[in-house]
């Protein structure tokens, strides 16, 4: 497996998974919530910065994430989606393409910035269970959720598929004999509206 550099910021990081780069779909206009989620904060941190930091602490060699425009995130490699509103597709193509370039990965760990709930120790767990040619899926009490592990041609074969607001669902539906699930600790509960804002303020 390929091996990765130590991110710009030169943070240290233990029990690193070899040739896993990290990707936080983070763009997103929030329009249900009123706001852009990316720079919410929770728990006294961004949920941007809770998303890379939980694909970090989970093993992940690198991780890359995805903004709008004027998001600074100081502990990932950022690429800046010009056009957010074309969708989370448009953010999943900008993630894989920017993974690919800092050093051909052997498997790239998706999540979204609006889910909370996901914690280092499932992003560990379905991380190290990943083997080539197969899709890894995290799975929590309620549902299938993040992260979701596959290799770049997986993912590339997965934006094929997609419409403009999906990731890889439809490739799951389409090729379920390439799954794998992993029951994985946290919530699959995804962070949509004010009042989820407050249940997860109130935890």
């Amino acid at each position: 497996m390929a091996a990765f550099d130590a991110p710009r910021t030169g943070r240290h990081r233990v029990g690193t998974v070899s040739g896993v780069v990290g990707a936080v779909l983070a763009a997103g206009r929030g329009s249900r919530l009123g706001a852009p989620k990316a720079e919410l904060i929770l728990d006294g941190e961004r949920l941007v910065d809770r998303a890379v930091r939980v694909l970090t602490d989970g093993g992940c060699g690198r991780v890359v994430v995805v903004v709008r425009e004027g998001v600074n995130v100081p502990e990932a490699d950022v690429v800046v989606n010009p056009d957010p509103d074309r969708g989370m597709r448009s953010s999943l193509t900008l993630a894989v393409d920017a993974a690919d370039a800092v050093g051909s990965p052997d498997a790239i760990a998706v999540v979204l910035v609006d889910m909370p709930g996901v914690t280092a120790a499932a992003v560990r767990a379905v991380v190290r269970a990943w083997r080539p040619g197969r899709i890894l899926v995290a799975r929590y009490r309620n549902g299938r959720g993040h992260p979701t592990v596959m290799s770049p041609q997986l993912w590339r074969a997965a934006l094929a598929l997609a419409g403009p607001d999906e990731g890889a669902r439809a490739l799951l539906a389409l090729r379920p004999e390439l799954v794998d699930e992993i029951d994985t600790p946290g919530a699959a509960d995804d962070l949509d509206s004010p009042a989820d804002l407050a249940r997860w303020q109130q935890d």
